[in-house]
């Protein structure tokens, strides 16, 4: 049994089963969320309900582990008022938990006159949304701060990071615990339903085969890669659903991480809620690039080959996925043509580190995120949810969720109408 996990409820026992607050998902917003509602209630019975068999096993932990400082974020947006903030929360959090992170800077890098007026538009929107540190810096600087990295201008960034939000879901699951509060893993939750006096949580446990439910004044959906499907056995008018894309990493091997400081990142299209292959160190001194942005065939699909029909047939059965695919098929089909061929992927990274080759880095690890579309074909770029009042669903947290998740269990939890 792991840190995490709860013994196993009797199905002669669900009806004993009622809290105040029930949170679906225990990945690093839905342990936030729960571990606020309990800051603010301390009384209040609350539990995280997990379909794995222990927290965090998907975006949360299939990440770069950056600790994003808020550039890239149109300003006014929730994103930019909740990153800034939550990435000086998350330091003081850590600073008190022990947990160890690193402030290594990010430079994010113009090659040519072309990407310069972009690059002053991400300038601007770093100023306005109050980034510390933020400076624009030429050639002589870049070379100070990545000597293996080429440009004619670049934002440097001093205060991002890097942390392992692993250490910090794990550190939330722990304040949880102390205060009273349950998570129980191992336990899928398969529908909700509404009542007079709350809320009926239909859970499956797939070791045992037992179902049975749970009852709730309130819920909290943070369930990520099935943020829709959740949100649908409630509400049918939400038309948003999950498409997941799968991004994969290279590693570069140990003689050649030296030739990296910190983060050395692209100037983004920001019409796209993706960022572009960049050169990551992580904590504990690997140096990863990517990731790129490739349609996964499932939606907790690690791996090329891996295939679900079901999440398939729910992709190419939507609208707004042919509508999105028919703007940007072909992006689409040169980041799979990077995915497949690792010279591609490789010439990409070259175009920042020259002295790079196909030897110096090798397969990583992958990761896969929930991208929220709409029936129009446009991908959600805002944190995104609903509520009415009852049940809370969040139904877009991607990047930067885990650097913001502090401040985000506040406006889930304003939301919900949590006081305490």
């Amino acid at each position: 049994m792991s840190q995490t996990e709860q013994p196993a409820i009797p199905s002669t026992e669900a009806d004993k089963r009622h809290y105040d607050l029930i949170v679906v998902g225990g990945g690093i917003v839905g342990l936030a969320a729960a571990r606020e509602a309990l800051l603010r209630s301390p009384d209040q019975k609350v539990a995280v309900v997990e379909k794995e068999n222990d927290i965090a096993q998907h975006q949360s932990s299939h990440n770069s582990g950056v600790l994003h400082a808020g550039i890239y974020y149109k300003p006014g947006s929730l994103k930019a008022r909740l990153c800034a903030a939550g990435r000086q929360a998350l330091i003081e959090y850590c600073d008190q938990k022990g947990i160890h992170y690193e402030l290594c800077g990010k430079l994010i890098v113009a090659l040519d006159e072309s990407e310069l007026p972009a690059l002053d538009d991400l300038y601007e929107r770093g100023i306005a949304n109050k980034v510390p540190g933020l400076e624009m810096v030429g050639p002589e600087r870049i070379a100070e701060i990545e000597p293996y990295t080429r440009g004619i201008r670049a934002i440097w960034s001093p205060e991002t990071g890097i942390v392992e939000f692993i250490a910090i879901a794990r550190a939330y699951a722990g304040d949880i615990r102390s205060m009273g509060g349950e998570i129980i893993t191992g336990h899928q939750v398969k529908g909700l339903a509404t009542q007079a006096d709350g809320v009926i949580v239909d859970v499956h446990r797939p070791v045992s085969g037992h179902r049975y439910t749970l009852s709730a004044k309130k819920v909290i959906t943070c369930a990520g890669l099935h943020s829709d499907r959740i949100a649908r056995s409630t509400d049918t008018t939400i038309r948003t659903r999950i498409v997941p894309f799968r991004g994969d990493y290279y590693a570069f091997r140990p003689e050649v991480r030296h030739m990296v400081n910190g983060l050395i990142y692209p100037v983004p299209d920001l019409r796209f809620p993706f960022l572009g292959v960049h050169m990551t160190r992580v904590i504990g001194g690997e140096v990863w690039a990517g990731p790129n942005a490739v349609l996964a065939f499932a939606r907790e699909g690690y791996r090329r080959w891996d295939v679900n029909l079901r999440d398939l047939g729910q992709v190419i059965g939507f609208g707004g996925f042919w509508r999105m695919a028919s703007q940007y098929w072909r992006m689409g089909m040169l980041e799979m043509y990077r995915d497949y061929v690792k010279a591609a992927y490789v010439k990409e990274i070259q175009r920042y580190m020259p002295e790079i080759s196909n030897a110096d880095v090798e397969i990583g690890p992958s990761g896969v995120r929930a991208q929220a579309l709409a029936p129009t074909g446009k991908m959600v770029d805002d944190f995104l949810m609903s509520s009415d009042g009852r049940i809370t669903h969040v139904l877009n947290a991607p990047s930067p969720a885990a650097s913001s998740s502090l401040m985000i269990a506040k406006v889930i939890l304003d939301d919900a109408g949590y006081g305490g």
